[in-house]
């Protein structure tokens, strides 16, 4: 579902109001309310003024503890998952330009310990070369001056710096198929192949891939990162959907572990790159 940062803010509004409205008229006071919870008193003043967006088992907590009826409590719920949604077009992202995106996407990632990467269509920024971007960018549709390519790579080429932090891991789970596809021409893909290789060696880093030959049964619908288990975003051709309800991230790392356990890792996985750069080089 796309939703526009200013509804996205109404409805997280209506939220806060709604909780604080019903726990005003039960007649409790948010200390009695938070014990009820097994939560903390600051956290409960903090949903009900908007300070923090609560998760759907924080407000099924506090609906529980309010006895507040099942039509109710439904609607409610549903306002929470709405609000737990995010939705980013790529338009509103070229209005500031595109290359503050990169900004936002090393500040979530210089805030985990863990970032999980599937990648059945491309491999992502932090892997690329930057001729292998250029490529990459030049081709998107619609996205406006050619200054901000540059600008796009030069950011994506510091973000990079990360993979060399020993306090953190990262995984990153290509397809073949995203492997394969031809994004440049044949002495840039062999670059970006060899790169990626190399990358393996690299203790923060864990590469696989899952071979065409493999039989998967769950199809890979979509590019999707886990930071942690506190955010999922989900790429689409128009925008990025970020999902931060526990049940939703728990399903995409159970997906990612599920699609893992079928892809050559380590040592094999480096060895294929190259042979795949040695077909372009062919």
């Amino acid at each position: 579902m796309s939703i526009e940062p200013d509804r996205q803010e109404d409805q997280r509004r209506s939220l806060a109001e709604a909780l604080r409205s019903l726990r005003q008229a039960s007649g409790l006071s948010g200390v009695r309310l938070a014990a009820r919870c097994n939560m903390s008193q600051s956290k409960i003043s903090r949903i009900e003024t908007g300070r923090v967006l609560p998760t759907v088992v924080d407000v099924e907590r506090i609906l529980r503890a309010l006895e507040v009826d099942s039509s109710v409590s439904q609607e409610l719920l549903n306002l929470t998952r709405l609000a737990n949604v995010d939705y980013r077009s790529s338009r509103s992202y070229a209005k500031v330009g595109l290359w503050r995106k990169q900004d936002e996407l090393r500040a979530l990632t210089e805030m985990s310990r863990t970032v999980r990467h599937f990648l059945p269509a491309i491999p992502t920024g932090l892997l690329q070369v930057p001729d292998y971007a250029r490529s990459v960018l030049s081709r998107v549709v619609s996205l406006k001056a050619e200054r901000d390519v540059e600008k796009i790579v030069q950011a994506r080429q510091q973000r990079q710096a990360v993979l060399d932090d020993p306090r953190r891991t990262f995984f990153f789970l290509m397809t073949e198929q995203a492997v394969r596809w031809r994004q440049a021409d044949s002495e840039v893909m062999v670059r970006q192949l060899s790169h990626m290789a190399d990358l393996v060696e690299k203790p923060s880093v864990e590469i696989g891939i899952i071979l065409q030959s493999t039989k998967v049964l769950e199809p890979p619908m979509n590019i999707f990162v886990v930071y942690d288990d506190r955010l999922v975003t989900v790429e689409l051709f128009s925008g990025e959907v970020a999902l931060r309800d526990p049940q939703e991230i728990a399903y995409h790392l159970e997906l990612f572990e599920f699609f893992l356990g079928h892809a050559i890792r380590g040592e094999e996985a480096s060895e294929f790159l190259r042979s795949v750069a040695r077909d372009f080089m062919r």
